[in-house]
């Protein structure tokens, strides 16, 4: 099968992304655990492990394709200061791949590429709901407080 070139392009760009996000919150699972929050660590944690998912799925639509891999184009790491700023810099890459799945899954649509379309669909989805997470986990933050233990408990669901 030949790889439709701008197709092929989403699939890398959304690679880059995936794998930028992986990264940004290991790095925070790693500072909360710096901090000695646990739950935090172990609520970013989860994320990152749905995150890189993400990415195998993309990696195995590309290899489908013929074509190799190649995430080179991650996002500098931004894992912010405290609780809110992270979830606030958090919602802004999810936002960030909405709108990007969004862009494919319109671009797959129009070229009548089923496989590209479901996967992006898909990977849409799980995106919408993050951000939505997010935005609970921010409003709830807000009226809550930042005791990150009842904020896991209460919020994160840890």
């Amino acid at each position: 099968m030949v790889a439709n070139p701008r197709l092929a392009g989403y699939l890398t760009q959304a690679l880059d992304h995936e794998l930028s996000v992986v990264q940004q919150y290991l790095t925070q699972s790693c500072l909360c655990r710096l901090w000695r929050e646990d739950g935090l660590a172990d609520y970013f944690r989860r994320e990152a492990d749905e995150e890189q998912g993400h990415a195998g799925k993309l990696i195995c639509h590309l290899l489908s394709l013929g074509l190799a891999p190649n995430g080179t184009r991650l996002k500098p790491v931004r894992p912010g200061r405290d609780l809110e700023e992270m979830l606030r810099l958090d919602w802004q890459l999810e936002l960030d791949a909405v709108r990007l799945y969004q862009d494919a899954l319109h671009y797959a649509e129009r070229c009548r590429d089923g496989v590209a379309a479901a996967l992006f669909a898909e990977l849409l989805a799980d995106e919408e709901g993050h951000l939505a997470e997010l935005e609970r986990m921010l409003r709830d933050l807000a009226e809550k407080g930042c005791d990150p233990d009842r904020f896991v408990k209460e919020v994160c669901h840890g």
